[in-house]
């Protein structure tokens, strides 16, 4: 990595953003790839490519100096399994195509993909200050560097049940036709996404944070 030059990062299923912005608040320049388009991506971040994440991945992942990957995880997660609809498993496939390009990467999931994960580090919005999401979501690193698991702190305060009106002193689950999306949009500074964009990101703080942990851990490597 040229460390004279803000660094490169590749947001692979980028969505509407929530990685992006957390990355480009952590000093990266960031392209987005999705196969949908993203307009509300765009007017975060113009240099959005619409496509397949594992094409763009292989044809130009060694362009960058490091690879944030969400694949979808409808696949796995409980409001999917309840309606019991079919989704692609591209945990696998993008973890082999990252592994192929040889660039350091984080690959991000929900907690029911995380056996398929290894070695993962789990993010809560109580690490980062957040006091109406929990958001639990696992990171697996590779390409030759690693994420400290920070403190976990107890939960206190009540999770709201999936689809029900957040009451006073509940935490919001951000998932499915979830009630208090402008309160999640103000908690984590994500004022261009809408409840379909929310649901599929993680807080921007999350993505802050593993670039600064990333960008110490290459400038050790580097001295």
């Amino acid at each position: 990595m040229n460390r004279t030059a803000r660094p490169r990062l590749l947001d692979l299923y980028c969505c509407q953003g929530g990685a992006t912005k957390g990355y480009q608040d952590a000093g990266y320049i960031v392209t987005g790839v999705d196969l949908a388009p993203q307009p509300r991506y765009v007017k975060l971040n113009p240099d959005f490519h619409q496509g397949d994440a594992i094409e763009f991945l292989l044809a130009h992942g060694s362009e960058f100096d490091f690879i944030h990957a969400s694949p979808p995880c409808q696949l796995d997660s409980d409001c999917q399994r309840i309606m019991d609809r079919e989704h692609p498993d591209l945990i696998g496939p993008t973890r082999e195509a990252l592994e192929a390009v040889g660039v350091p990467y984080v690959i991000e999931n929900v907690a029911g993909a995380r056996a398929k994960l290894r070695q993962p580090v789990e993010l809560c919005g109580l690490m980062f200050g957040l006091t109406r999401t929990y958001r639990h979501r696992y990171f697996e690193t590779g390409g030759g560097w690693s994420l400290p698991q920070p403190h976990h702190p107890r939960h206190e305060a009540p999770q709201a049940k999936m689809g029900r009106r957040p009451q006073p002193g509940e935490f919001i689950q951000a998932v499915g036709n979830f009630s208090g999306v402008a309160i999640v949009r103000d908690e984590w500074g994500v004022g261009w996404m809408n409840r379909d964009g929310i649901r599929e990101a993680i807080p921007p703080a999350y993505a802050e944070w593993i670039g600064g942990q990333f960008l110490a851990a290459a400038g050790e490597v580097a001295a």
